[in-house]
């Protein structure tokens, strides 16, 4: 049988019409919307030998970001015109903090802390997803999201996963939100929002490893291949190991949930794993 993605590639950015560096495959799986990539220049190697991966810049934020460069992205695409290339360079042109520290409020506590519990192993972003509580039985808690909300009963575990880097952004809080997912050759899509948490306070019991976890990220990126707000998709996924302890984000329980637009039909629950305590990225 024909591949039928063959038929499907496109060398254009539908979003500013210029020419892609190299043929998209709208059918791979977790690719962002084509019309949100406006930049597929950018490609790396965290190791002199290692493999190389592409990074897809789009203009796709979560939904309820309201930075002024998520404004601006929004702004720049209400046009009657299709944008500018150099408009959206430079909505998207993030000032870098000036430090990792976290910036957020909403349950600064729990997302700054490292949950009691053994280590639970999971191979598959999936088994972890089926072990969680459903979404309903958490907003009936009614957890609350002010500063010092710490974890519930069954956020207090901890897990090893293994699987995927989809997409990757950094949020106003000073978090990194990573998209993992399943093997892209796995049958089913799934993905589950991971966060690296901006740091607490150097006398804090989690700082060491927050930090640990932190500082492998960005030297595996580099600082000038980090995300901003808009996120950056990568071809091929990035093979990701993560540790770290479950969240569930009350503040998105009602109304628009996590993740990037284009993925988030197949990010079945708003249960993350937060803060992320360590990570080990590529093969």
């Amino acid at each position: 049988m024909p591949d039928v993605r063959k038929k499907t590639r496109t060398k254009r950015l539908m979003l500013t019409g210029a020419q892609a560096k190299q043929a998209l495959d709208p059918l791979r799986p977790g690719m962002p919307a084509l019309d949100s990539i406006h930049d597929d220049s950018v490609t790396f190697k965290s190791k002199p030998k290692g493999p190389t991966y592409r990074i897809l810049r789009t203009t796709e934020v979560d939904s309820y970001e309201t930075t002024p460069t998520a404004k601006a992205l929004g702004n720049v695409l209400k046009g009657k015109q299709a944008p500018a290339p150099a408009a959206i360079a430079a909505a998207v042109k993030t000032k870098v903090p000036v430090d990792d520290n976290f910036a957020g409020q909403a349950r600064r506590a729990a997302k700054l802390s490292i949950a009691a519990a053994p280590t639970e192993n999971f191979s598959d972003v999936s088994s972890l997803i089926n072990s969680l509580p459903t979404v309903d039985s958490m907003v009936k808690l009614n957890i609350p999201t002010t500063t010092n909300s710490n974890r519930v009963q069954q956020e207090n575990r901890n897990v090893h996963v293994s699987g995927f880097l989809f997409a990757a952004s950094r949020e106003a809080d000073n978090d990194f939100h990573l998209i993992v997912g399943r093997d892209p050759k796995a049958t089913q899509e799934m993905y589950m929002t991971m966060e690296l948490s901006g740091l607490p306070p150097p006398d804090s019991p989690a700082f060491d490893s927050l930090n640990t976890a932190r500082t492998a990220y960005k030297q595996f990126f580099s600082t000038q291949n980090l995300p901003g707000a808009g996120y950056d998709f990568y071809q091929p996924p990035i093979p990701v190991q993560v540790d770290g302890s479950l969240f569930f984000d009350a503040s998105h329980s009602i109304g628009q949930a996590p993740g990037p637009p284009s993925l988030k039909s197949r990010m079945p629950t708003i249960f993350e794993v937060h803060p992320i305590t360590k990570i080990k990225l590529g093969p």
